[in-house]
């Protein structure tokens, strides 16, 4: 009898059991309510992680540190992290009413408190994702300091080699010299297996007016709690409060957010009004719809991707505020969050549009009850994006009376990681599916490629992943759903979460109208199967601003002309 071969399996099946055993895990210690990162769980998390090597974290599984993938992470995490020993994920339970300060980190927005020179306190208001997002970032910052521990600690003792001893020093000097600094930046290159010159660019990257040394900081910090746990048993440990673990999947805050969102619609009459829902940034409608009329005289001859990308500028606020004033004056409300969501909402009422305001038309002789609302919400974060459209179309309860928003279209324009192209180029889904689910949903999109060629970028149509997280893809899943016949064209975080909600809504709750049209597009943040081409690699820059008024100038055609 012949033996029969045993198949092994591929780095792309190893890599969807890694990032399942992932998931896994982190429900469990969610369940659990706390956990060790150098205990038990800790190492579950850390190995899958090191199974996975995700793009976004580069050299991740290799001796030497990854110092791209740092600072990827170290902006999405609250400053000062890398020196508490306690971190305790919480829900919202009034810190904002204490005297201790948020800190939110510049690329996601939630608020963190830093409750002692030990404890880190993070809010989460966006669900399940923002967990899993957070928890596998401080998996990579264990994996480093653990590195870092290990090449200074000497072999069976307390004792630290010489590096360490020197960065040690200079972290602790008051006055530093400029000479002091490069040599300590040696001593840190030596410790991290990289180069001088290596180091130094992160260095630069790093560095704020107010702490000019945050990356040697945050290295010695990262080695010291690493080595203190080696020497002397004092762990870190990861907690999640029992009321966050009581209110998870309860939409409270999506809730919170919608009914603010409807008392504001019924103050301003619009409620029953044709209402258009956009899921977008908080100036591409704007701009797109007063800039150029607003900006008439600073840009008389500009084509209207010039005043786009001067606008996309940080440092020039004082055309911002032309813009916003006259949007202001022509039926636009803005609504700061104050739910705990996280999203802010603006509002465009077209029947307030005055005489040569909008650089777009209404067809002639439109009755002012028949003028579509345009309604702005900013982006949600993974299964956010559920909670919070889902709450948004359900019908107002009051008493036994039910009021119906008279929803006409959701439009949904994000970022994503693009399979075939570069930053900036165009992915049109035609279905989401979602990773590690058999979970599929086609939809007809109002949107098609015909609608934005000619402009000089690659325009992509087919199905779109909706991934747990983008920190963990890696090229072999990415090349898989690539490469068969599930003709994946990009990845993002949502698409499947606002599906579902509008789905649910329109073919089952009938809480808004069978045939919503529904809209989305996407341009390309990254391509994770490109080396060098990752969401680690940096931000667009002005290569966003193309696409995005490209997309919101399409979305705005349709909406006035329908």
């Amino acid at each position: 009898m012949m033996a029969t071969e045993v198949k092994q399996p591929t780095r792309a099946q190893e890599s969807t059991n890694a990032i399942e055993r992932l998931y896994i895990t982190m429900r469990h210690l969610l369940n659990r309510g706390f956990y060790k990162p150098s205990g038990v769980s800790g190492n579950a998390l850390r190995s899958a992680l090191l199974l996975l090597r995700p793009e976004i974290y580069g050299t991740i599984a290799e001796d030497k540190s990854e110092l791209n993938g740092l600072i990827y992470v170290l902006e999405r995490l609250p400053e000062g992290i890398e020196e508490c020993r306690f971190i305790n994920l919480t829900s919202d339970e009034g810190f904002s009413k204490s005297h201790l300060k948020p800190i939110i980190p510049p690329k996601r927005r939630r608020n963190c408190y830093r409750i002692d020179e030990v404890q880190m306190n993070i809010e989460i208001t966006r669900g399940r994702s923002d967990i899993y997002d957070i928890l596998t970032h401080l998996t990579f910052l264990f994996i480093e300091s653990g590195k870092i521990c290990k090449r200074v600690l000497v072999e069976n003792g307390n004792a630290t080699i010489h590096d360490w001893d020197k960065l040690e020093r200079f972290v602790h000097t008051k006055d530093k010299k400029e000479s002091e600094r490069e040599v300590a930046l040696i001593h840190a290159a030596n410790i991290l297996a990289r180069t001088f010159d290596e180091v130094t660019i992160i260095y630069n990257k790093l560095k704020k007016p107010s702490d000019p040394d945050r990356f040697l900081n945050v290295i010695y910090w990262l080695g010291k709690l690493a080595i203190e746990e080696e020497t002397t048993g004092n762990k870190r440990t990861i907690t999640f409060s029992p009321l966050l673990r009581e209110r998870l999947g309860h939409h409270i805050h999506g809730e919170r957010w919608a009914d603010m969102i409807k008392k504001t619609l019924i103050e301003n009459g619009l409620l029953h009004r044709p209402i258009h829902i956009i899921s977008a940034n908080m100036h591409s409608v704007m701009n797109s719809l007063f800039a150029r009329k607003a900006l008439a005289k600073e840009f008389p001859n500009a084509k209207p991707l010039e005043i786009f990308e001067t606008l996309s500028a940080t440092l020039n606020n004082n055309l911002h505020e032309k813009v916003r004033k006259m949007a202001e004056k022509n039926g636009m409300l803005f609504l700061d969050d104050t739910s705990g969501a996280n999203i802010d909402v603006q509002i465009f009422d077209t029947a307030k549009l005055g005489k040569d305001a909008c650089c777009y038309d209404l067809p002639k002789g439109t009755q002012d009850e028949e003028k579509p609302v345009i309604f702005v919400m900013d982006y949600a974060f993974g299964e956010q994006a559920y909670e919070t459209i889902d709450e948004l179309l359900k019908p107002l309860e009051e008493g036994e009376q039910k009021q119906f928003l008279n929803v006409d279209s959701v439009s949904i324009m994000g970022k994503a990681g693009i399979l075939e192209g570069g930053k900036g180029d165009l992915m049109i889904p035609s279905a989401h599916i979602f990773e590690g689910t058999a979970d599929n949903y086609p939809f007809h999109n109002e949107l098609s490629a015909s609608d934005f060629e000619g402009h000089g970028l690659k325009v992509l149509e087919g199905t779109m992943v909706t991934v747990l997280g983008t920190s963990l893809q890696n090229k072999d899943i990415l090349k898989f759903f690539y490469e068969s016949t599930w003709n994946v064209i990009g990845l993002e975080m949502e698409g499947v979460h606002y599906q579902k909600a509008i789905q649910s809504a329109s073919k089952i709750r009938k809480s808004i109208k069978k045939d919503v049209k529904v809209r989305y597009a996407y341009y390309a943040s990254d391509n994770p199967l490109e080396t060098g081409s990752t969401l680690a690699s940096g931000g667009l820059g002005t290569t966003g601003v193309k696409p995005t008024y490209l997309i919101t100038d399409q979305i705005l055609k349709q909406i006035f002309n329908s």
